[in-house]
């Protein structure tokens, strides 16, 4: 079989695998957005901890880090990209059938056309971030520099997996129905993805705290929806 299948690349696979699984659980039915969010949160996981695992083979050859490097921007954009805009499109199946909407009027078609829009462009987003860092990285090891780079250009995508937990979760500590607010942060995160500003790369205890926030993301959201019934 082609393709490389060592330890090194279990994670970027298993965050794949689950990005599939959130998409297909988003779009099931009248739409799962709980789940969907569930399994982005698996993939933020994974993410966090792919490379220093893969760093831990020190005979890989280049082809093998080349590989790594190609299939953990592949999965990034389905994790970060393509499934939280499946969730966007969950959430609005569920907000139009709450409030009742005809969706064969003009009014709700115009507005899903603005909303199917800005998911679209935050998928764009997240693909020409991700090819942009690639671009870089490759320039650089023309340049033979050595070591990972020490700043971002643009935010990272892998940032989905804690901006739209959060956001979800906001929706259960609150009585009014932010549904619509997700897609304000669904824009403004794919404008911040292709924006020209630097953001640090964190070490270990910055992705440390971004596991944590993920967790406890993931706990708050367990306890409201199935232990207080909000």
């Amino acid at each position: 079989m082609i393709g490389f299948y060592d330890y090194t690349v279990w994670l970027t696979y298993i965050s794949l695998i689950s990005a599939g699984i959130g998409i297909f659980s988003a779009l099931n039915g009248a739409g799962h957005p709980f789940l969907g969010m569930f399994f982005l949160l698996l993939s933020g996981l994974c993410d966090a901890f792919d490379g220093k695992v893969a760093r831990t083979k020190k005979n890989r050859t280049d082809m093998q880090r080349e590989y790594g490097t190609q299939i953990d921007s592949l999965a990034d954009l389905v994790a970060f990209g393509v499934l939280p805009a499946s969730i966007g499109v969950s959430i609005l199946r569920i907000y139009e059938v709450m409030n009742g909407y005809d969706i064969t009027s003009i009014h709700v078609k115009l507005v899903n056309l603005a909303l199917y829009t800005i998911l679209v462009f935050y998928v764009l987003a997240a693909l020409i971030r991700l090819a942009y860092f690639n671009v870089l990285e490759s320039e650089r090891k023309k340049r033979g520099e050595v070591g990972a780079n020490k700043d971002y250009k643009g935010l990272p995508v892998t940032s989905a997996a804690v901006v739209f937990p959060t956001v979800l979760l906001i929706q259960y500590v609150t009585k009014i129905d932010i549904s619509l607010v997700y897609f304000a942060f669904v824009l403004i995160t794919g404008i911040l993805f292709i924006s020209p500003f630097k953001v640090k790369k964190p070490g270990t205890k910055g992705i440390l705290i971004m596991v944590a926030i993920g967790a406890l993301d993931l706990l708050a959201i367990l306890i409201c929806h199935f232990v207080l019934k909000f």
